[in-house]
């Protein structure tokens, strides 16, 4: 069968399953294994679908933003543990961003025996810092009402007064040719401006956020490591020689 009959069927098949495994594909298309990965490799560049561990999902851009409250409640353990694995990369004397986000937040009580100094553009974030009695620089702009995010030319205007040792960023998507995304122009801009004030920056991102692409671009791959929970092979495969990916083991 030539390949774009076998693309073809699987895109059908996927219009009828929403998702489909690798064996469901081969049988579907007559087709090896290795075959049938290599197609979706070549059809997750073309963002026809999006490869999920041992199969594949047809792929929706995702342009709506989850309040904080929606947030709070997925994937709340693996969260936990990017946190505390982000907080550790923390040391004594240094200066950095906290990013608005649910993930960002967490890490906070990790940091409350550190000496350090944060800058963030999240409102939800300012009363734990000051819980925890961490020196804190609230940048200024407009409150964004559904990510609590300050955001604008006033929160970029802040930004650009400092300069970090290392930043914490959450993001709605990574993907290999589309970079990291969020949703919100807006706030796309205040991410990509603190990554490019800081000596070193960090994505904290369940594995969910991979293969997924949002309206709008903060930076490229190459710009950030990512902190995630788990990473199968395949996707391990699309991403590795495009960003630095730690993995929480425990």
């Amino acid at each position: 069968m030539i390949t774009p009959e076998r693309h073809r069927i699987i895109i059908k098949v996927l219009g009828e399953k929403q998702v489909a495994t690798i064996q469901e594909l081969v049988d579907a298309t007559s087709s090896s294994e290795s075959t049938i990965r290599r197609d979706l490799s070549q059809l997750q560049k073309e963002k026809k679908l999006k490869r999920v561990h041992g199969g594949a999902s047809l792929f929706h851009q995702k342009g709506e933003e989850l309040s904080v409250t929606e947030k709070s409640s997925q994937n709340a353990a693996e969260k936990e543990r990017i946190a505390k694995f982000a907080a550790d990369l923390v040391k004594n004397g240094d200066s950095i961003y906290i990013d608005a986000g649910t993930t960002t937040m967490q890490m906070i009580p990790y940091l409350k025996e550190k000496e350090i100094t944060v800058v963030t553009n999240g409102v939800s974030h300012l009363e734990v810092l000051l819980e925890n009695q961490i020196p804190t620089y609230l940048i200024g702009g407009i409150v964004k009402p559904k990510t609590r995010a300050l955001v604008g030319s006033a929160a970029q205007s802040g930004i650009n007064a400092y300069r970090f040792d290392k930043c914490f960023m959450g993001v709605n998507g990574i993907h290999p040719e589309a970079g990291f995304t969020t949703p919100d122009p807006e706030e796309a801009a205040i991410k990509r401006l603190a990554i490019t004030q800081s000596q070193e920056a960090y994505i904290l991102a369940d594995d969910t956020k991979f293969n997924e692409i949002s309206f709008s671009k903060i930076a490229g791959l190459h710009e950030a490591a990512v902190i995630t929970n788990e990473l199968d092979e395949d996707t391990a495969y699309d991403f590795k020689e495009k960003t630095e990916i730690k993995v929480v083991t425990a």
